[in-house]
């Protein structure tokens, strides 16, 4: 309320009480009386009627109380007007604040967006050190390798772990389909052997020839092991020098069939567990040798291995060859 307003009343009130005094007058005596309202009236009433007095001394009384509670209230509304005035520049404070901190958290969400395909680039070069780590657990150099198989590795198409003819040799892996694949799927195993890019192939020769074989082990005494061999085609990419990580697989499409795997109690498949032995020959062991050479017990060191089949396979050449003369002299 504005100070134009608050005269207005205060001046109002005033004439209203003179009036009421005046007529109230007029009514006792039967006399008029004249009063003027300068801007702070004074009010002239008759000596003889107290009563009036009084009242008139009450309503100017109570007129200096509501002209100090409009002080009050106007006191009260500069303070509001104060507050309010604070209120507005801290609004505007956080405001501001608050479009900062927006803004910072945008710039944050689109570090983040910029961070996550690092961050799954990270994981997947995390898995790659663990499967490496696992499989350097395993790693061989002496060109044979003994792959086991569990049931949780048992998808469509697996690959061993590499392994290496020597410390700079070739690195190779093989390649298992267990449903098969092609003209053989759903009747046979299929068992490839993969030719892989080494970090000395430079000092290597190409194309690689050796035979390879594949043998699949009865895990009981009967031992009664599956075995085979291929020779590469020289002609092949596959067995080329290696330009990209791996080559393509190359082997036996008809390895074993399915069914005698898939029968309960067979002697391959034991606490859902099987293994192949990958046999790469450096030395061109006879065919008649590989049924011992796999027979022997891999738990014994490489070179002993390779001394018995030498022994082995000498023993069975002295054999041959005292044979004919045995022969010609029963005949004597």
């Amino acid at each position: 309320m504005t100070e134009q307003h608050q005269n207005a009343i205060m001046t109002f009130v005033r004439r209203f009480t003179f009036q009421l005094a005046n007529d109230k007058y007029q009514g006792n005596s039967g006399i008029g009386m004249s009063m003027e309202l300068p801007h702070s009236p004074t009010i002239m009433i008759p000596h003889g009627n107290n009563n009036t007095s009084a009242q008139l001394q009450e309503i100017c009384e109570t007129i200096d109380i509501l002209a100090g509670g409009i002080g009050t209230l106007n006191e009260d509304i500069q303070r509001l007007c104060t507050e309010s005035l604070h209120i507005q520049n801290v609004t505007d404070s956080l405001t501001k604040d608050f479009t900062t901190l927006q803004l910072s958290v945008q710039e944050q969400n689109s570090f983040l967006d910029g961070i996550k395909p690092n961050q799954e680039i990270l994981h997947q070069d995390v898995a790659s050190l663990k499967q490496k780590v696992e499989h350097m657990k395993y790693v061989s150099y002496d060109g044979t390798f003994i792959w086991k198989i569990t049931a949780s590795e048992r998808q469509t198409s697996i690959y061993s772990p590499p392994f290496y003819s020597s410390p700079i040799g070739y690195k190779m892996r093989a390649r298992l389909y267990l449903h098969g694949d092609g003209n053989a799927r759903r009747t046979h195993l299929l068992l490839f052997f993969v030719l892989m890019r080494g970090e000395h192939d430079g000092l290597l020769k190409f194309p690689f020839n050796y035979k390879v074989t594949f043998c699949l082990y009865d895990q009981t005494p009967a031992q009664r092991h599956i075995i085979d061999s291929f020779r590469p085609d020289i002609k092949s990419n596959s067995f080329q020098r290696p330009r990209s990580d791996m080559n393509i697989a190359s082997g036996i499409p008809k390895f074993f069939p399915l069914t005698m795997i898939e029968q309960d109690g067979n002697p391959y498949v034991r606490d859902d567990t099987m293994f192949i032995k990958i046999m790469v020959d450096f030395g061109d062991i006879s065919k008649t040798l590989l049924p011992y050479a796999v027979s022997l017990n891999p738990g014994l060191p490489t070179y002993i291995q390779q001394i018995m089949i030498k022994q082995e396979a000498e023993r069975r050449a002295q054999q041959t060859s005292t044979s004919p003369d045995l022969l010609r002299q029963h005949t004597e």
